[in-house]
């Protein structure tokens, strides 16, 4: 649900969907923690079964030493060698139980987890503007809302669990080892030491590593939908082999980057100290017991304590791999959603029903591109751009492929927002505005159209749900697709493929402008709208667009000269400015630019 800020100008998101909890998203460890914190059951559940775990496999050695030591005698105890064999069942039961209590726990935490920052970055990329949104590559951004966000689920489970689990294993040798002779501490204490250091530098390195995995992965993500989202241009351009060898080139790296984590994991000294640690403690146990300090039973008890460490050492190159991946994807969502690059969406501003005067006030806006190297910087699309639009007057803006034309429209509804100068409506800066109110009463039809893979009237209908099938079919009959539309299968609720592969461009187009048509806003600006629709649609569409833009102002971005004629007023743009501005006889006498605009075409 989207719900207003209580911040209004400065808020960091167009838009923002409340949760009813909040996340710390001072750094990925600590918003990890801010979301695992709610689940307090999955957690003591995760908790007891590790320490049970651990304490109930420390047992089965115990238990196993009294056992010998009951046979180990000159008359053997039968019945301790009993009791001993029940209470190991006993307890080898009770850790199974809470083994499952333990895995339950943990996945559930995991999977809470993946849902949980989902529908938050979920959140946060509707929320975001076009200026972000145009910064990152679709397959990028794909990959960290899908993969990476499974990957913090991978980090509780199996990641997490088998790391609090390992840490109770190697507690336990600590524990249980001086009930059998305090100098039995020694090699435990001497490994958990040596463990923790190794460990320690171990995980700095793994960071380094598992980040550039992500990475990669993310990079090959990115190539892998440019290539299926263009394969029409691939094809029709016969590159397959060349796009093939591009797509190579980043699985290469990607390999190499699991291959660089692979040859950091041969090398986990952990397995070199555990090797010395169990000899050790057997040298020193068998020692004890020719002195006589200890029985054979504690010898037997003691390596059973010992061997304990075998599970931390061996599920640490599994464990702590699947935890530095899982931070490293947690700092990548992160980097997504706290990228500073939102439209105030105001929503304490100006919010009244438009009347539609529109005036552009000496702005000034580029667009941020980045070079081949990496450095961002700007290009030019308006410069010091200054007319004026009375309520119900009809625009048209036209000029050669790169003027600015377009950059109006998106100005106008805040897609971006002006680097300097004002662009008023009603009088009133858009800045002022409350975003919502702005955006609803202003409808942009643009040349590429945007159809969801749903049914027909679900399209028309997406900026007005609540309306009626009636008045989607009006508005349909406007757009003059009423017809089309009842020639398919299920007429209005036919599913449309995605993007509306299914439909033809003039097809989409009324769509567009049904959907437009629908809304009634009070400010409509088709940019090149009608460019798709053959010449017999467009007699009909044309007196369907003069009947919708009557009594509201509208705003032409089109070099057909049957819509640019019946215009209250032309402006000409050439590189961002205004070189002519008048009406269509006046720009033919005076508007060199105007004139070749035409000759051109």
């Amino acid at each position: 649900m989207t719900t207003p800020s209580l911040n209004g100008r400065g808020a960091t998101s167009e838009f923002v969907v409340s949760h009813p909890w909040e996340s710390d998203r001072r750094g990925p460890v600590r918003w990890i923690i801010s979301h695992l914190r709610r689940q307090k059951i999955p957690i003591l559940m995760v908790l007891i079964g590790a320490y049970g775990n651990g304490a109930l496999a420390a047992m089965l050695s115990v238990y196993s030493g009294q056992a010998f030591d009951a046979i180990n005698r000159a008359t053997p105890d039968i019945r301790g060698l009993v009791m001993a064999c029940v209470w190991l069942v006993i307890s080898q039961l009770v850790r199974s139980v809470l083994q499952l209590g333990r895995n339950f726990g943990s996945e559930l935490l995991g999977q809470r987890l993946e849902r949980d920052a989902r529908d938050e970055l979920y959140g946060v990329l509707l929320g975001k503007s076009m200026q972000f949104h145009d910064s990152y590559p679709s397959g990028e951004m794909m990959a960290r809302a899908t993969n990476d966000v499974h990957e913090l689920a991978l980090m509780i489970t199996p990641g997490l669990n088998l790391v609090i689990g390992s840490g109770m294993f190697l507690i336990q040798p600590l524990l249980f080892a001086p009930a059998y002779h305090p100098a039995l501490l020694l090699t435990p204490i001497w490994f958990t030491v040596a463990y923790a250091l190794v460990l320690r530098r171990y995980l700095g390195q793994l960071n380094v590593v598992t980040s550039e995995v992500r990475e990669s992965f993310g990079r090959m993500n990115s190539v892998l939908t440019q290539a299926i989202e263009g394969i029409a241009t691939v094809k029709g351009a016969v590159q397959e082999p060349r796009e093939i060898g591009r797509f190579e080139r980043f699985t290469a790296a990607v390999r190499n980057a699991f291959v660089a984590q692979g040859e950091l994991e041969a090398r986990f000294l952990p397995l070199l100290l555990l090797g010395i640690a169990q000899a050790t403690a057997l040298l020193h146990s068998v020692a004890l017991y020719r002195s006589g300090s200890i029985t054979l039973g504690a010898v037997v008890a003691y390596q059973g304590l010992m061997s304990l460490y075998g599970f931390p050492v061996f599920t640490s190159l599994l464990a702590y791999s699947q935890l530095s991946s899982g931070v490293s994807s947690a700092r990548r969502v992160l980097a997504l959603m706290e990228d500073e690059r939102a439209v105030d969406r105001n929503v304490g501003g100006y919010a009244e029903a438009m009347r539609g005067r529109v005036e552009f006030d000496d702005v000034t806006f580029s667009y941020e591109t980045e070079a081949p190297d990496g450095v961002q910087s700007s290009g030019a699309a308006l410069g010091d751009l200054s007319f004026a639009l009375a309520a119900g007057q009809t625009l048209a803006v036209v000029g050669q492929t790169g003027a600015g034309k377009s950059t109006i429209a998106k100005l106008l509804n805040r897609t971006y927002d002006v680097e300097a100068g004002a662009i008023r409506v009603d009088g009133v800066d858009v800045r002022d505005w409350q975003l919502a109110a702005l955006r609803r009463q202003i409808s942009i039809i643009e040349q590429d159209i945007f159809l969801f893979s749903r049914s027909v009237a679900d399209n028309i209908r997406f900026g007005r749900p609540d309306a009626t099938l009636a008045q989607v079919e009006a508005a349909a009959r406007a757009a003059q697709a009423h017809d089309f539309i009842m020639a398919m299968p299920d007429g209005y609720q036919t599913q449309i493929g995605e993007r509306g592969v299914r439909l033809s461009g003039g097809q989409r187009q009324r769509l567009a402008l049904a959907r437009a048509f629908l809304t009634e806003p009070a400010i409509l600006v088709l940019d090149d709208s009608t460019s798709a629709i053959d010449s017999a649609t467009e007699d009909r569409i044309q007196q369907a667009i003069e009947a919708a833009s009557a009594g509201r102002t509208t705003i032409l971005i089109t070099h057909r000269l049957s819509q640019i004629r019946r215009a209250d007023r032309i402006l000409v743009l050439r590189q961002g400015q205004i070189v002519g501005c008048g009406t269509h006889d006046g720009l033919l006498a005076s508007s060199p630019a105007y004139r070749n605009i035409f000759a051109r075409g």
